[in-house]
This record gives structure tokens, sequence and C-alpha cells, in this order.
């Protein structure tokens, strides 16, 4: 691997999402002794450059054009590169051919999928030979489930030092977010509910919360969906649209660590609204914009938050530990720019860049599962995340 003529690949960067991670390592690693050698990769070379130079990247940085569609493409593609970030989905439409080259070609592999069935798939499919080949894939590694899954492991590392034990139960929490959707997260989704409509066991799978831990069935699990006032945070609680993806990725980087936080352990997540009538009104409200988050006219793929929305965009989650005799623990987690562009092309490149010091085995994993808490350091260093025990 050490051989290879990158340390990362960014495939997909004339895409909305892929431009951003782009950018990112031009300007945040530009110059800098401990920057990664890395390749912008998509189907046309002339929006390549075109981005490129859009982005103000350097025009020596190199381009490779290689085709999702196209196996040869991909395998003399991820041959070159220690380690791939993608950005093409929804990849339950475009990822299956660049997860399988990856795999056999003993390719790091990084994505921002928040597409579970396709997910249990791709570990169902691919897992012995990931081993095998010494692939690590890391599905979800932007704000799904980055924030939640590195959350929750540093609220479980701090109730083993408060009170010697990890918590049997864990309340992710929501107190503020600002940001929007883009037409690539509404395709996401799109996807997944016409692939549920084909095949009813895709249902299934977004409602089981271990969907992503084959053979292992841990305990009943709050459902989330039903609002409620929280005593201890002052706050009604309403249903988060993010969280089926969330809880199956923290259950996941339980499984595959052996359980640090227990075979019994509980996990939900939901959005705190406000204190009062009007805090439950919002609450209930949040049930409807669930079923339809993106409303009438959902974005197209290619548009997101402009510059300053993304600049502007923030945020902040409360992880609240509940203990059996009654004591309580709570951790923060902050992020600055909006999440699921700004913090998130962050993200996903500074999990690429630790991915090149991962010493872990191959198989298909999770950022906590295979980064931990050396992902925690780099984020607070480079990406403008906290993590903090706050009470």
């Amino acid at each position: 691997m050490n051989t290879r003529e990158f340390d990362i690949i960014v495939y997909g960067a004339t895409g909305y999402t892929g431009r951003l991670v782009a950018e990112y390592l031009a300007h945040h690693y530009a110059d800098r002794a401990d920057g990664p050698k890395w390749a912008m990769a998509g189907r046309s070379r002339a929006k390549l450059e075109e981005v490129r130079d859009l982005i103000g990247a350097p025009a020596t940085t190199p381009l490779v054009v290689a085709d999702a569609d196209d196996h040869a493409d991909l395998e003399a593609m991820c041959l070159r590169t220690r380690v791939v970030l993608t950005t093409v989905g929804p990849y339950q439409l475009y990822g299956d051919k660049l997860v399988a080259a990856c795999v056999k070609t003993g390719t790091d592999y990084a994505d921002l999928c928040g597409e579970p069935a396709w997910m249990a798939a791709k570990i169902a499919e691919h897992q012995a030979a990931a081993e095998a080949s010494g692939a690590r894939i890391c599905f979800s590694s932007g704000f799904d489930s980055i924030p939640f899954d590195l959350g929750v492991m540093m609220t479980q590392k701090a109730c083993v030092e408060r009170f010697g034990r990890p918590a049997p139960r864990i309340r992710g929490r929501v107190r503020a977010m600002q940001g929007t959707f883009s037409g690539g997260t509404a395709a996401s989704l799109g996807a997944t509910m016409k692939a549920a409509a084909r095949d009813v066991s895709v249902i299934g799978i977004l409602r089981n919360p271990f969907a992503l831990t084959p053979g292992f069935e841990g305990p009943a699990q709050p459902s989330g969906m039903i609002p409620a006032y929280e005593e201890d945070l002052g706050k009604w609680s309403a249903p988060f649209v993010m969280a089926p993806i969330n809880t199956k990725n923290v259950h996941r980087t339980n499984f595959l660590l052996g359980h640090p936080y227990g075979t019994d352990f509980q996990y939900d997540e939901m959005m705190l609204t406000s204190p009062g009538e009007a805090g439950k009104a919002a609450a209930h409200a949040a049930l409807e914009f669930i079923k339809n988050p993106f409303g009438a006219k959902p974005p197209r793929p290619g548009e997101g938050p402009s510059k300053e929305e993304r600049e502007n965009g923030f945020y902040d989650l409360v992880f609240v530990a509940d203990m059996p005799d009654g004591q309580r623990l709570q951790y923060g987690v902050k992020g600055r720019y909006d999440p699921g562009y700004g913090s998130t092309s962050r993200m996903l490149s500074e999990t690429g860049i630790a991915l090149l010091a991962c010493t872990k085995p191959g198989g298909i994993g999770t950022p906590g599962s295979f980064l931990g808490e050396a992902l925690v350091k780099r984020l607070e260093e480079h990406a403008e995340l906290t993590f903090a025990l706050e009470a």
C-alpha cells in the first residue's frame, strides 16, 4: 500500500459534496508537510478540470477519470491509492462496483452512506473478503454518523472513568442545529423508499436497530418516535430524522468492538424543542416533518446550501448517560458549519487521513470501530468539532 501513487482519491469530486471535500483538502492541507498526496476523480476530465479551477486547487492537482459502471476503471483507480473517499450516491444505485473494487484491491474506503438496507447487504456480501484483502470499508463517515458514533464512545469512556462501568442506557439529543438538505440527501431517501416499495424486507431492516449486527439481537430499544417532556433537560423531545441510521451505526460499533457498552445497551436519538406548550406542539409537529422532510419540491442532485448557509450552520448534541442507581453523566459534541455539507466534507476528509494511519484488520466497520479516539483528535484539531464532558 505504501508504494501506491496517492494517499487519497476523492471520487465524485465534480458533485456538490465531492467538490467540498476536494476544496477542503486543497486549502486546509496546502503546503503542509502532514498533508496527504491526493487526487480528484470522476467520469469527465473536462468537469474535473473545471471544478479544480473553481475551487482554487493547484493546476498540478492530479485528475483520474473513472466510470462508476466500469469494473476495470474502478479497479485501476483503486490500485493507485491507499484510500478512496466517495460522495457518489445514492450508494444503492452507484456504489456496488466501487465497494467491490476496493475490497478486491485491498483499498481502504469511506463514504457518506445513510442507507442501512444497502449497508446490510454489503456487509453480508463483502465482510469476509474485506477481512482477507485487508480493505477497511468505512460507511457513514459524515454527519451520519460520526458525531453520534464517537459521541456515544466518548460518553461511555467518561462513564467508565467516573462510575467504573459503561452506561446501559444513553440518550442522544440534538439540542440545536442549523443546516439544509442537498439534492443528494433527497435522492438517497427517495431511492430507499423505492427499494422498500419493491422489497418489503427493506422495511424490516429500516425498523430493526440491530440490522447491522448480523448474528446479534440486543434488547428492545426506546422507539424515539414518541414526543415526551424530559425533566432533567427541561425540554420536550421529538423524533429525529437521522436516528434510524445513527442508532444502527452506534450498535454496530459496540458489536464490532466486542460490546464494551454491554450486550444490554439501549440507545435512542431525538431532537429537543423547548419547554411548555410551544415545545410540546413543536415536538408533535416533528412527527409530520419526518414523514416528508423535503416538502413538495425536494432539491435536485447537485443542489445544496450556499457558502453563506454552510458557514452559518452548526450543531449541538448532548449525550445523557443514565446509570441504574440514578446517577447521570452529560457529554456534549458540537460542530461548526452546517452539519450535512460544511462539516460533513471535513469529517469525510479527516476520516480518510485517519485511515492512512489505521492498523486495524480489514473488514466492514464504522468510524468508531476503525478509528475511535484517533479520529476524535483529528476532528478537534482540524475540523472544528468539540467533544467535552459537561456534567
